[in-house]
Formats: C-alpha cells, structure tokens, sequence
C-alpha cells in the first residue's frame, strides 16, 4: 500500500515474544526484512528496550487487512509470539 485510500485506519499491532532467545535471534532477520519491505503506508516499528518484544503501527482499509499482514509476520509464521494485541488506534 504505497498511498491512503478510502476508508483506510491505523492499527498498532502490540506484541511479546515467546522465552525463545535463540530462535528470535535466528528470525529477527526475516522479520525486520518483512515489516521493512512491506511498504506499509505510515509504517513506524521496533523493538522494546528490553526486547521482550515490539510495537508496530501501520495504516490499512480494515481490521481483516490488518490481520492478514500481521499473520505474514516470521514471528508469527515461526510461532513465536507469546501474546499479541491489534487495536484500531485514533491519534488526536
């Protein structure tokens, strides 16, 4: 999605990870490389300080679009997220 179109929303996709060091390290990677080669409209991401896992906010035409990019995730596609929030966010 390289520009807005109607009826887009941002998202925050809010997650941790699983007690999995060795497995994250080995698909940090992958996953900076999807969420970076997406071309999200709005994108803006990262880890938390303490790497237990990150936030990601991106724009999309619905909350179905929203969790079908999130499902594409290697952190996801390699179970590693122990708990996981997306919420329509309406910055003020």
């Amino acid at each position: 999605m390289d520009t807005p179109q109607n009826n887009i929303h941002r998202f925050l996709y809010f997650y941790f990870n699983r007690n999995e060091p060795e497995k994250i390290r080995q698909v940090v990677p992958a996953h900076v490389g999807y969420w970076k080669s997406a071309n999200l409209y709005g994108y803006i991401g990262g880890p938390f300080a303490d790497r237990t896992g990150g936030l990601i906010s991106f724009v999309a035409s619905s909350l179905e679009e929203a969790t079908t990019i999130i499902h594409q995730d290697p952190f996801v596609l390699n179970d590693l997220i122990d708990q996981k929030w997306i919420k329509e966010w309406i910055p003020e």
